[in-house]
C-alpha cells in the first residue's frame, strides 16, 4: 500500500500488540521475544511466503509495505490486498496449515516474525493470549467484508476515493501522516485490486488533482480534501 514514517511504527501502533502484551506487560518487555521469533527485513520484489508453503507463522509489518496476491483459476494474478505498516499477515493459513497466497514487499520491509507453534505454547501459560488472536482475525473479516463491498456496489470514482480513505486511515492507526504518504504499489496493480483497468485509475487520479481533491508528485500523494473524498465515497 503505502506509508511516509521513515522508521519501525511504535510496538503499541502494531496489529499484534495485544499478543505481546498479555505475554510481556508493560514492566517486563524483555518477555516479548518468547512471542516474536525474529525480526526480519525483506528487499523490494522479495516474498515474505509464498503460496503453497507450510504454514509457520504469521507476520506483522513494522516498516514498509507488502501486496498479497493469489493465481486465479484463469491463470491470471489477483491482487488480494496492499498492507502497511501495523498490519497482521498469514491468518488465512491457520486453517489449511499452508499460505494461500504470496506475500511481496513492495519495498524494504521490517516484519515481526510470530511462530503459531511457540503461540500454542505460550497459550497455555498466558490463556488470554487466545482472546486476543480472535479479536484479531475478528479485524481480519471486517477488512474483507469492506473490500467486498468496494468491489461489489460502487462505482469506479467511488472505489478510488474510498481506497484513498482507507490508505489514509490504515496509516493514521500506525502513527504515519493521514494525508501525505508515497503510494508503493503500481498503477497497474492498484488496478488489479479496485477491479478496473490501469487507464481508469489514472484518468480517475488526474480528475480527483483537477478538482483539488489530492495533489499527486510521482509516488508522492496528499489528500487535500478528505472531506470531499467522503461525499465522492458516500463515507461518514
Amino acid at each position: 500500500m503505502a506509508r511516509s514514517a521513515l522508521k519501525p511504527i511504535a510496538c503499541v501502533n502494531c496489529g499484534v500488540y495485544e499478543l505481546c502484551y498479555s505475554v510481556g506487560g508493560d514492566t517486563d518487555l524483555s518477555m516479548l521475544d518468547t512471542i516474536v521469533k525474529s525480526r526480519r527485513t525483506v528487499k523490494r520484489g522479495d516474498f515474505l511466503y509464498q503460496t503453497g508453503k507450510p504454514f509457520r507463522a504469521i507476520y506483522a509489518i513494522r516498516l514498509g509495505s507488502v501486496k498479497t496476491s493469489i493465481l486465479a483459476g484463469d491463470g491470471r494474478v489477483q491482487v488480494t490486498g496492499f498492507h502497511v505498516a501495523g498490519k497482521v499477515l498469514g491468518l488465512d493459513a491457520i486453517v489449511t496449515s499452508q499460505y494461500n497466497c504470496e506475500a511481496t514487499a513492495l519495498e524494504t520491509t521490517a516484519v515481526c516474525e510470530i511462530p503459531m507453534s511457540r503461540f500454542d505454547e505460550l497459550s497455555k501459560e498466558f490463556p488470554d493470549l487466545q482472546y486476543k488472536m480472535m479479536n484479531i482475525m475478528s479485524q481480519e473479516i471486517l477488512d474483507n467484508r469492506e473490500l467486498m463491498l468496494l468491489l461489489g456496489k460502487m462505482s469506479a470514482e467511488e472505489r478510488m476515493a474510498s481506497y484513498l480513505l482507507s490508505m489514509s486511515q490504515g496509516l493514521e492507526k500506525s502513527g504515519a501522516s493521514a494525508t501525505q504518504f508515497n503510494l508503493s504499489m503500481s498503477r497497474s496493480d492498484i488496478g488489479n485490486y479496485l477491479g478496473m483497468a490501469e487507464e481508469t485509475v489514472c484518468r480517475i487520479l488526474t480528475r480527483f488533482q483537477e478538482e483539488g481533491l489530492i495533489t499527486t508528485q510521482r509516488r508522492k500523494i496528499t489528500l487535500n480534501d478528505p472531506e470531499r473524498l467522503r461525499a465522492v465515497a458516500h463515507r461518514k
